[in-house]
């Protein structure tokens, strides 16, 4: 299955990366671009259970595909909510649905630098997304 081409670019930028403070900054940079949610949709409905941060995510449906918006209160996570964005935004539900992201943060050797409190809420904000996908189906 073919990656959205947002994700593509991030996963080339970053193999220009060897150091890994650059690519910290890199994926601080990612967070700090999403655009804010509005004060409304940081609701409890919105919020990612399993996370230690703060993390919301909001999706909507466009005909068949399902878009993904996101914050968080934590830097280097928003900057994972924003790798999500990238990987899941503007498909259908069903590619959504069978999408590993955990795979491809592996491949990109990213959670083996995560603690395991991120690297848990990374699987958190994965499952729900695919979740909610796989109820659309």
């Amino acid at each position: 299955m073919t990656q959205p081409q947002a994700f593509l670019d991030i996963a080339e930028n970053l193999s220009f990366l060897d150091d890994w403070e650059d690519r910290y900054r890199y994926i601080i940079e990612l967070g700090q671009a999403l655009p804010p949610l509005a004060p409304e949709e940081r609701s409890e409905a919105n919020r990612v259970h399993g996370c230690v941060s703060q993390v919301w995510l909001v999706s909507s449906e466009d005909g068949e595909n399902l878009t993904y918006r996101g914050e968080s209160d934590a830097m280097i996570v928003r900057g994972l909510v924003a790798i999500l964005v990238a990987i899941y935004s503007g498909r259908p539900a069903r590619e959504i649905a069978q999408t590993d992201a955990i795979a491809l943060f592996d491949e990109l050797g990213l959670r083996e630098h995560l603690t395991t409190q991120r690297s848990n809420g990374l699987v958190a904000m994965v499952n729900r997304i695919r979740s909610e996908a796989t109820s659309r189906v």
